[in-house]
């Protein structure tokens, strides 16, 4: 197995898993819905949300479910052709696509699963000056992406000094 491939997979696949682990904890613990709960006192609670719309509450209306359904299989492909086009041995690549891609995974779940929307249940803040509720989906997806982003920005960096200097 080439090391893309052994990074890859056991990465994405925590992620999936344990996103959809901690929903459903989230479901059978924290109900009812929008009831925070204190972690780290009141600046990092779980309040279980639900989110029928997209990231920041992006939303599409009546046709959210389906349409964020459709642009999560889309960037998944996406993400498919991105994976296979990276070097066999390009770990850093592989490990942005892989967090990105199960947490793509686990919000698919939910949206498939149930019409209620996405599963939240990460809040923090200071007072009423919160972040938007997330959860572990989320936070692979972003982190993910901020790691691709940077893997190319450094690959571009790389090119662009070996033209300068070729």
């Amino acid at each position: 197995m080439s090391p893309k491939a052994a990074t890859f997979w056991p990465i994405a696949a925590a992620v999936f898993v344990t996103d959809c682990t901690t929903k459903q904890l989230a479901v059978e613990h924290l109900s009812p819905a929008y009831s925070p709960h204190d972690i780290i006192g009141p600046v990092v609670r779980f309040t279980l949300a639900f989110n029928p719309g997209a990231a920041f509450s992006m939303s599409l209306g009546g046709a959210s479910r389906w349409g964020f359904t459709i642009a999560a299989i889309v960037a998944l492909g996406v993400l498919s052709v991105v994976y296979r086009g990276a070097r066999h041995d390009d770990v850093a690549q592989s490990v942005a696509i892989a967090l990105i891609a199960g947490g793509a995974l686990g919000n698919l779940a939910d949206r498939l699963r149930s019409a209620r929307g996405v599963v939240d249940f990460i809040d923090v803040g200071v007072g009423d000056v919160r972040f938007w509720t997330f959860n572990i989906a989320d936070m692979g997806v972003t982190c993910g992406a901020a790691l691709l982003v940077w893997v190319l920005w450094q690959r571009g960096r790389e090119v662009g000094t070996t033209v300068a200097s070729g």
